[in-house]
């Protein structure tokens, strides 16, 4: 019965003290940017040490207020919305787990950044695991995932960089075909290279699953093959004929890509063989 008589005076004390969101004086302004790295959702193990939270888009105004009351976590596991206050005086920040008067306190960023010291677990877990704002106005930062992450970028940058570089030309021209069309058939080797290199430093991670897509070079050679006049398309494209006796090879079935419904057709049964005779024609 006491703990109900304390925690209904809560309320009280909040309501002689409203805190206002604000916003700093100084206008943003531009300085070394922290880089964002996205943190996983509440974790399994918490651990103990000193956080470092920042605005995001780079922002530093002189000071930033965020809202320390009025917000509210949805608990999955308990099924509803649970209030949420930063105060002085608790070691929770769910105002059902209060006990006694509650004294609120204000959450404010400096020059865009936040440094909150291990000894204060529960603005920590407020703005690490709890807080509405948290990945939409300000992300903690952490050195050590912003590492892993760049160096994932790099080492994908120098695998994407390394394949390229031992490609054969028809494979060179079959994956810059996919960004320049049929420009590539114009296109010298070294003009290839060169396109396929920028291709792989500008999004390695679509380069390497281009690289890996075997359907990216039998589709090149179907097209090739139509340069070459060794396999015939239709003029309303919905057929592929042999270029020598005019016999049909295939039909491409309604809004198909014709060269995606002729590579399909180059691994069929029948298609392997007119496969194999197109590559020897066209070497």
């Amino acid at each position: 019965m006491n703990k109900k008589k304390s925690a209904s005076k809560a309320p009280k004390a909040v309501e002689s003290a409203p805190i206002q969101e604000e916003v700093a004086v100084k206008e943003p302004v531009a300085k070394t940017v922290i880089k964002e790295t996205p943190l996983p959702e509440p974790v399994l193990s918490w651990a103990m040490k000193d956080r470092l939270y920042a605005l995001k888009e780079g922002l530093s105004p002189l000071t930033y207020t965020i809202k320390s009351s009025n917000i509210f976590f949805f608990d999955e596991e308990k099924g509803y919305e649970r209030e949420l206050k930063y105060t002085n005086n608790q070691n929770t920040p769910f105002v059902d787990e209060f006990k006694g008067d509650a004294k609120l306190e204000h959450i404010t960023f400096t020059d865009g950044t936040l440094k909150v010291p291990k000894s204060k677990q529960t603005l920590q877990k407020l703005l690490s695991l709890y807080h509405p704002q948290r990945d939409n106005l300000f992300f903690e930062f952490d050195p050590e995932a912003n590492a892993k992450n760049e160096l994932d970028v790099m080492e994908l940058e120098v695998d994407a960089l390394n394949t390229a570089m031992d490609m054969e030309i028809d494979q060179i021209e079959a994956i810059v075909r996919t960004e320049v069309g049929n420009k590539a058939s114009q296109m010298t080797s070294k003009e290839l290279k060169r396109d396929l290199i920028n291709m792989a430093k500008k999004n390695p991670q679509l380069f390497l699953e281009l690289a890996s897509d075997e359907n990216i070079n039998i589709r090149n050679t179907g097209i090739r093959a139509v340069e070459a006049g060794i396999i015939k398309l239709s003029a309303d494209q919905r057929t592929f004929t042999w270029g020598a006796t005019d016999r049909k090879l295939v039909t491409v079935p309604y809004e198909e890509n014709p060269y995606s419904a002729l590579a399909a057709f180059f691994k069929t049964d029948d298609g392997i063989e007119v496969y194999s005779a197109v590559e020897k024609r066209l070497k």
